[in-house]
């Protein structure tokens, strides 16, 4: 579904990726995981055109994507929840919801996915009026999810869904992302939290310093000890 190819990445004149090669096949969850400034958060701002590489090529379902408009891309089917949730704390929930649908213009459908996405986020339901900037932190991160979700996308990516939540919260994140896959979604997951990613992931790419230095399945690289010594703890 999704080929990064020798993307490399500045940010001025400091490379932030060099010659990134990565590939995410339809229905799996691909998970990237890294330390703090490897390159995480710019790897999915490459794919969602927030950045344009220098040098390399993006492409989803065999068609280039490299410099596409990021509400291009929205369209074709990619949708980016950013770290930090990056929500609309001035306006209501549902007018969060609705922006997420700001493409579409299946009015019929719209709702039907609305439904969809209260029935994923119980904890959202009966508070459509409340503005967003008062949920929990927990709250505003199923709220971005939600939001992204409204635009049917066929890959979704997530930039540090766990990021300063509780751990039984955390938990029940990475249950939400397990039944979004479950449903159709492809994922492409940027987690500080290596251990619950590479559970939850089918396959894993290890970044360094703006390069990609392992990959394997998600399970391997769970035992492997460079990972578990350098992103577990151990």
């Amino acid at each position: 579904m999704l080929t990064v190819e020798g993307i490399s990445t500045y940010y001025g004149n400091i490379q932030a990726l060099k010659e990134i090669n990565l590939k995410v096949e339809e229905g799996e969850i691909v998970t990237l995981i890294g330390s703090n400034g490897a390159g995480k958060t710019t790897t999915l701002l490459t794919i969602s055109g927030l950045l344009k590489p220098a040098r390399g090529r993006v492409t989803f379902c065999s068609r280039d994507i490299t410099g596409v408009p990021p509400h291009n891309i929205v369209k074709m089917g990619i949708s980016h929840v950013p770290e930090g949730r990056r929500i609309f704390p001035q306006m209501t929930l549902m007018e969060n919801l609705e922006m997420g649908a700001f493409s579409r213009t299946d009015k019929r459908e719209i709702k039907n996915d609305l439904e969809k996405v209260f029935h994923i986020f119980p904890q959202l339901k009966g508070r459509e009026k409340q503005l967003a900037g008062t949920l929990s932190g927990g709250e505003q991160q199923m709220l971005a999810m939600g939001r992204a979700l409204m635009s049917r996308p066929r890959l979704l990516l997530l930039d540090e869904p766990s990021m300063g939540l509780a751990p039984m919260i955390v938990k029940e994140i990475f249950q939400i992302i397990e039944e979004i896959n479950s449903q159709g979604t492809t994922i492409l997951l940027v987690e500080q939290n290596a251990q619950m990613a590479l559970k939850t992931a089918q396959k894993g790419y290890v970044l360094e310093t703006g390069r990609i230095v392992m990959q394997d399945n998600a399970s391997s690289l769970l035992e492997n000890d460079d990972v578990r010594k350098s992103y577990l703890g151990e």
